[in-house]
């Protein structure tokens, strides 16, 4: 090692002129003040003590290369937080479907409030009329010129559909698709533009005790959020197709009836004669009618799934009771069926 460093030729200049180098022409002379840039010393650089001219040079190339070094680092970490950005942002999942919407803003993430404030526009209060009554349901915009997806039981056999925004404003909106056996609808509004959209999720990173926010319109309270964990997955629960309407409807305007079947039990009334089984998100976030085709969101604000179904132990009595409303036993469609269901719902198709 010590032959690496004192190379005689350096060691000699700097035994011959021990201080020209500090106080000669490279330094006090014309380098600094007379041109901007000085002239090379004719003789090498001083050495310090204890040390060699090599030595001196390698103790000074480190201070480029850092400098360089943070530079570079400076442009590739712009670089990879751009790349972060295209591959987080947007609602962009595994199963390609991109429906972009409102994100809760970063010092707010995580809160109930702040998922609230970012979402409840998307939301909707849906009122559908047909010949066995009014259904009050909920929706949510996922694009900007008002296309909504609800719950098909919500809008089943409906003569017309009226929407109101959490702005209080009213649309007309006509059925686009139906799927009863996912129980998936999607209507659209008439003449909207310019809304306000929910951010959809990955319900396949999902987990149980995640903290989720539900939002909708429970007998008629537009904007009503809740809040709870998720309990279970894939649970199967069976609920009315369109043809058992009259059951379906009717309740809802607020009496409390929900029908739907889990664990070979029925609740809250007769699902009837024809029905559909899917996959779902269990929820203890209060859910009432009225929040069927609402939202049961993820603490990032992004729709994790389509609340469709909820247990009010005083409906499942012939007498009912005082006991009505949620015991936090709530079930959601998860948006990874809904995602994968979209174009055949866009295109009218009925599954």
């Amino acid at each position: 090692m010590t032959d690496n460093y004192r190379g005689s030729g350096d060691a000699d200049s700097a035994q011959q002129h021990p201080t020209q180098g500090f106080q000669g022409q490279g330094y006090q002379g014309q380098g600094f003040q007379g041109s901007a840039y000085p002239p090379p010393p004719s003789y090498g650089p001083t050495v310090p003590v204890g040390g060699t001219a090599t030595a001196h040079r390698r103790a000074r190339r480190p201070v480029a290369l850092l400098a360089a070094v943070a530079i570079a680092a400076a442009v590739v970490g712009g670089g990879t937080a751009a790349l972060v950005g295209n591959y987080t942002g947007g609602g962009t999942d595994s199963i390609g479907t991109t429906v972009s919407g409102t994100t809760v803003s970063q010092s707010s993430a995580g809160t109930v409030a702040g998922v609230a404030q970012a979402v409840s526009p998307a939301i909707v209060e849906i009122n559908a009329t047909s010949t066995s009554g009014e259904a009050t349901g909920s929706g949510v915009i996922i694009t900007s010129d008002g296309e909504i997806v609800t719950n098909n039981h919500v809008i089943a056999g409906a003569s017309s559909i009226k929407v109101q925004l959490s702005t209080g404003k009213t649309y007309t909106a006509q059925v686009v698709g139906t799927d009863a056996d996912k129980d998936l609808a999607l209507i659209k509004l008439e003449g909207a533009s310019g809304l306000k959209t929910a951010t959809l999720g990955n319900s396949d990173q999902v987990k149980v005790g995640d903290q989720v926010v539900a939002i909708g319109s429970p007998e008629g309270l537009t904007g009503t959020v809740t809040s709870g964990i998720i309990s279970a997955l894939n649970r199967d629960v069976t609920v009315a197709k369109d043809q058992d309407q009259d059951q379906q409807q009717q309740p809802q305007r607020g009496g409390g009836n929900w029908p739907f079947e889990f664990g070979g039990q029925q609740f809250n009334g007769d699902t009837g004669s024809s029905k559909t089984t899917y996959k779902a998100l269990q929820t203890d976030a209060s859910l009432n009618p009225g929040n069927s085709g609402g939202a049961l969101i993820n603490m990032n604000g992004e729709i994790i799934g389509i609340n469709s179904a909820m247990y009010a132990p005083s409906s499942a009595s012939a007498t009912g009771g005082s006991d009505a409303g949620s015991v936090g036993l709530g079930f959601a469609i998860p948006v990874n069926t809904v995602k994968s269901d979209l174009s055949a719902l866009r295109s009218g198709g009925t599954d």
